[in-house]
């Protein structure tokens, strides 16, 4: 009888986990000191009954009163009197008792039963006996979906191991449990009142007899989810010495839980639990851990487990090693943690560490970052620029990450980024010294591009899109990054486009309107369409995403309210340049402080023209007119686009400037570049 057997093996002592063995003698001191730790607690223990017909067995709670002598008081748990009248079909068994992951069990000679509990002399030894592989943890306040063919089913998760869930399930009319086939896998959704913790495919491995209600035993299917798109240049775990731990709320049991990291980097750890006691299991989402590094540095974090591996240890004793994803982390915190692992990787790389700012300077003139031509800009804003900077490498705020290569107090090489736009952050300020320029430049590189790996899929950091400025005649990052969108093969994952660049210089005369049939107005939606369409077509790079000129995402979000919390200014506008009802140009622009880019292409603004015939000159110079007036300088850093329009229009431009951007989400073919230009640059080294 198939069914009688699973009724039996769920209402028993669950002995689908079963295997009584090493069966040693427990002292009653022991027991009674159990029995009132048990008490403290307000736990239960089971007291086990067989039918004296049937043989079927069953299993009931009881609450232990406090003990002193030979004599033990137990009172039922369940309340409902009508369920104990029928326990004169049934005889006493034994009783049991969770001792860790083995189990005590009792077997009193002298022992009286009724409505209210059990009492019962205590006998001088009983038996402690390995019981379970793995322990069942009971659960508390979680609710349960059970879906199968489009039918769901409520209920509540009553405990579980690492191996199965064991859940309670309810049928609302018009549903009944023939819709369930045990046969069939079914998908399982595990909630607090907050959020989902778990969802995954699930066999059916037992159930119960039930009209209304019935227990069901689900396995999972996998042993490993995927949680983020796979890389083939996955993030470096590092092993620190002495090992960190983390610290979590169960979000099942609520019962706290303490492990060894095994290793760890800025997406993610594997920690080894115990086979037999281990509750981590491969999907479940853990909404706050604490990740504690000696009690010296505590980062809390959103995780989800990934997968768990059987480790066969020594000494017969298995293990589980389980990886774990950070999904989200404070920005602040996070950095802190990739700090402590860039210097455990390389002692001279620093991450957003403090920095005397006469020394910084004195590198960017040095290194050559800060070249004749640029000083000219520099040194009539000078006073702005140092403020901008101290805020920036003083108060370490979310909108900048800066990447130091040093040597003791010797700065020699330097790398930042800046979240300039909502999803978008631009990499900027790439500087080496000269002496030791391709150890330092390549190390900046290393630890920025790191960050992005170990970064990107955290919500809090808000990266989609990187992306630089360069001119083509800049060596270093035309070889990298210029390299980079060379070597890949699809413009949706890298790209590369060229603007001319040239400065506009405000009038005292009035040049800002725009006769008829020209109009300048704020955009529409139907225009980013048209732009989209119009870049589609001569380019099919990332420059829209990057700049954020989608339809879907046009706006900042809240990361003007950043900017304004440090001090700072940012603002974004788009305007449509039409004759008539025709769009013939798009203007994009970003005002911000003084210096925030050493370029100030921060503070500047990007013109697409998608008509290039029809907008001559004198047209696009009383535009730019009309839109530096919004601008606080005199002088107006402005980026055309395309550059054939600049020189079938014979516009003067003083330099060109590529946009750089790189997908977030597609890492692989730049790393693989850069691993390759790295041994090509060892290999020259090693011969020399």
């Amino acid at each position: 009888m198939e069914n009688e057997r699973k009724i039996s093996r769920l209402n028993g002592n669950h002995g689908d986990d079963e295997s009584l063995i090493n069966k040693k003698q427990v002292r009653k001191r022991h027991l009674i000191n159990k029995l009132n730790y048990i008490n403290f607690q307000d736990g239960t223990i089971l007291i086990n009954f067989r039918h004296v017909k049937y043989n079927q067995r069953i299993s009931l709670q009881a609450k232990p009163m406090p003990c002193r002598g030979d004599e033990l008081e137990c009172i039922w748990l369940d309340t409902e009197k009508e369920k104990y009248h029928q326990l004169s079909a049934y005889e006493f068994q034994e009783i049991q008792i969770a001792n860790g992951r083995n189990m005590l069990v009792i077997t009193p000679d002298d022992i009286r039963i009724n409505e209210q509990g059990v009492n019962l002399l205590l006998p001088e030894t009983c038996y402690e006996v390995g019981s379970r592989k793995q322990r069942r943890h009971l659960c508390k306040g979680i609710t349960v979906q059970l879906i199968q063919s489009s039918a769901s089913f409520s209920g509540e998760l009553v405990d579980f191991s690492t191996a199965s869930f064991r859940v309670q399930v309810s049928v609302v009319p018009p549903q009944t449990f023939s819709w369930i086939d045990p046969e069939s896998s079914v998908n399982l959704i595990l909630s607090d009142d907050h959020e989902m913790l778990y969802a995954g495919e699930c066999k059916i491995i037992q159930y119960t007899e039930g009209r209304k209600t019935r227990n069901y035993v689900v396995e999972p299917l996998n042993s490993e989810v995927r949680r983020f798109k796979p890389k083939d240049f996955r993030t470096e775990r590092q092993e620190l010495v002495p090992s960190p731990h983390i610290f979590f709320l169960h979000p099942f049991t609520h019962k706290p839980t303490t492990l060894k990291i095994i290793d760890l980097s800025g997406s993610g750890f594997s920690v080894e639990e115990d086979k037999e006691r281990a509750v981590l299991i491969p999907g479940m989402i853990i909404p706050k851990l604490e990740l504690n590094f000696w009690n010296s540095f505590r980062a809390d974090c959103k995780v989800q487990v990934i997968h768990h591996n059987v480790q066969e240890a020594e000494k017969n004793c298995d293990s589980i090693k389980c990886g774990v994803a950070i999904l989200d982390m404070d920005l602040e915190e996070h950095s802190r943690l990739l700090s402590l692992l860039h210097q455990a990787t390389d002692g001279k790389s620093y991450l957003c560490n403090a920095v005397d700012l006469d020394d910084l300077w004195r590198f960017f003139f040095e290194s050559g970052l800060i070249y004749p031509e640029k000083y000219e800009f520099i040194q009539a804003n000078k006073d702005k620029i140092k403020a901008t900077y101290s805020k920036i490498y003083n108060e370490s705020p979310k909108i900048a990450r800066h990447f130091i290569y040093q040597d003791k107090d010797e700065i020699l090489g330097h790398l930042a980024m800046i979240r300039f736009y909502e999803r978008s952050w631009m990499i900027q300020h790439h500087a080496a010294n000269n002496s030791v320029s391709a150890q330092a430049a390549f190390g900046v590189l290393n630890q920025i591009s790191r960050f992005i790996n170990e970064s990107h899929s955290l919500f809090s950091v808000q990266m989609d899109s990187v992306f630089c400025y360069f001119r083509p005649d800049n060596k270093f990052p035309n070889r990298v990054f210029g390299g980079v969108a060379a070597n890949t093969d699809d413009p949706k994952r890298c790209s590369l486009d060229s603007f001319s660049y040239f400065h506009h210089q405000k009038s005292s005369q009035n040049e800002t309107d725009l006769k008829k049939p020209w109009r300048l107005m704020t955009i529409q939606p139907e225009d980013l369409v048209e732009l989209r369409n119009f870049y589609e077509s001569v380019s099919g790079g990332l420059i829209l995403k990057a700049l954020e000129l989608m339809p879907d995402c046009v706006e900042l979000g809240d990361l003007p309210d950043e900017y304004r919390r440090l001090g700072f200014k940012r603002e974004k506008h788009v305007f449509s340049l039409k004759k008539e009802n025709s769009l013939k140009a798009v203007a994009l622009l970003n005002i911000s402080d003084i210096g925030l880019n050493l370029s100030d292409i921060t503070s500047s603004i990007h013109i697409f023209v998608l008509d290039p015939e029809d907008l001559s000159p004198a047209v696009l110079n009383s535009m730019l007119s009309a839109l530096s007036e919004k601008f606080d300088q005199d002088v107006i850093p402005v980026l055309l686009y395309p550059v054939s329009y600049s020189e079938k229009q014979r516009i003067p431009y003083e330099k060109l400037y590529n946009l750089w951007v790189l997908d977030a989400q597609h890492l692989d073919q730049y790393f693989k570049y850069l691993d390759r230009l790295f041994k090509r640059l060892n290999s020259l080294k090693a011969r020399r």
